[in-house]
């Protein structure tokens, strides 16, 4: 009986601390967006794509207005949006979107997680032929007809359409991002979330132990409060 609650309690921690670094990075994402373009989501669609974002990861409304107010002040640290390419071991490529209000903290500490590891990090470029930056946009499956939706957002950048019985994924080119937004939010669809994202180009087949050890570099960089997002090139 304690070893099962143990678990459980591990699950429920491993749970929250999940979603405790979900908030932390929609913050950072509401912040460098009301820095750029102000405070008002009417004017300022990347704000409108964060305060969205950050409803889909269930993000509660004070904490989402708070992360705005902060953003507001004058006192508040600009953050500086960086990103770092490395390769894992077994050649995979990894590919890291931090949000810093010091970057040189953050390059030693990714570095530092390449190096314990048996990765490298690489000079900035080095690898960006490795992935396609897309638009990737989530949408609740609200009984759509994916034919009628798919001809409608083909003139608005709509690449392809992926869907299962809860929602529909829509890929677009990266500049073709902000008109498909528009176009989604126009037709008031329930819409999950709204990223650009870095798409392998080609990936690599690994065993299932040498994915596990690729996967110790990821979780490490993860782990980091820095770290928005981190890509790899793992099939």
């Amino acid at each position: 009986m304690g070893r099962v609650f143990e678990k459980r309690k591990y699950k429920m921690f491993a749970r929250y601390d999940k979603m405790a670094k979900g908030f932390t990075r929609a913050g950072k994402e509401i912040a460098i967006a009301v820095k750029l373009g102000g405070a008002e989501p009417q004017g300022n669609a990347r704000l409108r794509v964060a305060i969205q974002n950050a409803k889909g990861l269930n993000m509660p409304k004070d904490r989402i207005d708070a992360a705005i107010k902060r953003a507001s002040s004058k006192d508040e640290t600009n953050l500086e949006e960086v990103v770092y390419e490395g390769k894992a071991v077994f050649g995979i490529g990894i590919l890291i979107e931090c949000a810093t209000d010091n970057p040189t903290r953050t390059v030693a500490n990714v570095r530092m997680n390449f190096n314990r590891t048996g990765g490298e990090l690489g000079k900035t470029g080095s690898l960006d032929y490795l992935f396609e930056r897309k638009g990737v946009f989530r949408v609740k499956n609200e009984n759509i007809n994916l034919e009628e939706l798919e001809f409608e957002l083909i003139d608005f950048g709509a690449d392809e359409i992926e869907s299962d019985e809860e929602e529909i994924v829509i890929y677009t080119a990266f500049t073709d991002f902000g008109k498909m937004q528009k176009a989604l939010e126009a037709k008031k669809l329930n819409i999950i979330s709204s990223e650009l994202e870095r798409i392998p180009t080609s990936t690599l087949e690994l065993t299932e132990k040498q994915v596990e050890e690729v996967m110790i570099l990821v979780s490490k960089l993860e782990e980091d409060d820095d770290v928005q997002t981190v890509y790899h090139n793992m099939k």
